[in-house]
């Protein structure tokens, strides 16, 4: 029967039904369930967290860059594009664009996080202040991790991006912890404490390739593993190295075992996640943050 033909009341009521369906799919308890898989796991936007950033569902991932740096994107498993960005700790909150090429910037908010403070007692003085040829050292070494931490394998999608835990144990320091070592303020905690006992087997949390290994004054025996699209792992104060640079490991492969070399106060694994070269919470990832 057309729909002119129905009595004035019937024809009512089915227009009433559609704006309802309308506002239950516009409004914000359905809108959420929309949104994909990586999309309500890893969307922290905060300092030192993570924002997931629609871009569409085109054929080919588009490309983009938030403050200078190309960001992961990945396919959401509603369809969606999403760039995965990694937000540094000393970011300001409010509003941020991401730069899409061939298309329009996209705006995303971060919101505020207040992170603690933890106080260390180190009986190595040199390694709260280092003396001038630990500094030269130092320097040499810092620009080694930042370009392990700047790569970028464009093409590679990650095997997961919700990650394994790299070791099972109790977590012990959190990420973006205000360091305080022998009274002095030092960097902030840029990753994430396992309290595990010397010599536990380090896995990788996701597949990769590995493109730094080294022994370094502050972090002591550490490797980097490369995700792809700047989605970086690395792991520090290790006992043993099992791998080395240009190896490919798979999810689950071991890359070391924990120990305490470099500057700890005990064996520990510490674990730190990098996107596009800023360092995030690793709790993220494991669906071990608290949101805000």
């Amino acid at each position: 029967m057309p729909v002119t033909s129905l009595p004035l009341r019937t024809r009512l009521a089915r227009l009433a039904g559609r704006l309802a369906l309308l506002a239950a799919v516009c409004g914000g308890g359905a809108a959420a369930q929309a949104q994909g898989y990586i999309a309500r796991k890893l969307d922290v936007p905060v300092p030192g967290g993570v924002a997931v950033v629609a871009l569409g569902a085109a054929e080919r991932a588009p490309r983009a860059s938030y403050d200078g740096h190309r960001v992961m994107v990945v396919r959401d498993s509603d369809g969606q594009w999403v760039a995965v960005v990694g937000i540094a700790l000393d970011t300001k909150p409010g509003g941020h664009t991401l730069q899409v090429q061939g298309g329009a910037p996209v705006a995303f908010q971060v919101g505020t996080k207040e992170y603690a403070a933890q106080h260390i007692k180190l009986k190595n003085r040199r390694q709260v202040t280092p003396n001038p040829d630990d500094l030269k050292r130092i320097e040499r070494e810092l620009d080694l991790q930042m370009a392990a931490y700047r790569a970028f394998r464009d093409g590679v999608t990650p095997s997961n991006v919700m990650l394994d835990r790299p070791v099972d144990g109790r977590l012990s320091s959190p990420f973006g912890l205000r360091r305080f070592f022998n009274g002095q303020e030092r960097n902030a905690h840029s990753g994430l404490d396992f309290a595990v006992p010397a010599g536990t087997p380090v896995k990788a949390p996701a597949a990769g390739r590995v493109v730094l290994v080294g022994n370094y004054f502050f972090n002591g025996n550490t490797v980097f593993v490369d995700h792809g699209q700047g989605f970086i792992s690395m792991f520090c104060h290790l006992s043993a190295i099992d791998v080395k640079a240009g190896d490919d490991v798979a999810r689950g492969a071991v890359v070391g075992k924990v120990g305490s070399t470099g500057r700890a106060t005990g064996p520990h694994l510490h674990w730190n996640v990098s996107l596009n070269g800023a360092r995030v919470d690793p709790a993220i990832f494991i669906g071990a943050a608290t949101r805000p």
